[in-house]
C-alpha cells in the first residue's frame, strides 16, 4: 500500500474555492479506485498550505486510477474549476509507505 500526500500552496483569499474542490474530490477519488484519507484546508498557522491524502495499492494501480479520474465527468469539471478559479498556486506529490504498522515479522 502506498500513500500519496499532495501538498498544495493555495491563494489565502480563496479558501472557500479550495474547500469546494476538496468536497468534489471526496466523491471522485473513492469511486475511481483510491482510498481517500481526506483533504485538509488551512485552519491555524499557515493560510496557504493544504493537503490531500489517499492510499492506493501500487504505482501501477495509481496510473490506472489517474486515467479513470481524468475521464470522470465530475473529475474533469473539478480540474476545470481549479483552472478557472486559480486558487491552487502549486502542488507537490510525495509517496510514502507506512513504517509504524505492526506486522507479524515485528512481533
Amino acid at each position: 500500500m502506498l500513500t500519496c500526500i499532495i501538498r498544495y500552496r493555495i491563494d489565502p483569499t480563496k479558501h472557500a474555492q479550495f474547500r469546494q474542490y476538496a468536497r468534489t474530490w471526496g466523491q471522485c477519488i473513492p469511486r475511481n479506485g483510491a482510498e481517500l484519507i481526506g483533504y485538509y484546508a488551512p485552519h491555524e498557522g499557515s493560510s496557504t498550505l493544504a493537503y490531500g491524502i489517499y492510499n492506493i495499492d501500487s504505482l501501477a494501480a495509481y496510473e490506472a486510477y489517474r486515467a479513470r479520474l481524468a475521464s470522470d465527468p465530475l473529475g474533469q469539471e473539478n480540474y476545470a474549476f481549479a483552472q478557472t478559479e486559480r486558487f491552487i498556486l502549486s502542488e507537490d506529490r510525495t509517496w510514502v509507505t507506512c513504517a509504524s504498522a505492526a506486522t507479524e515479522d515485528s512481533q
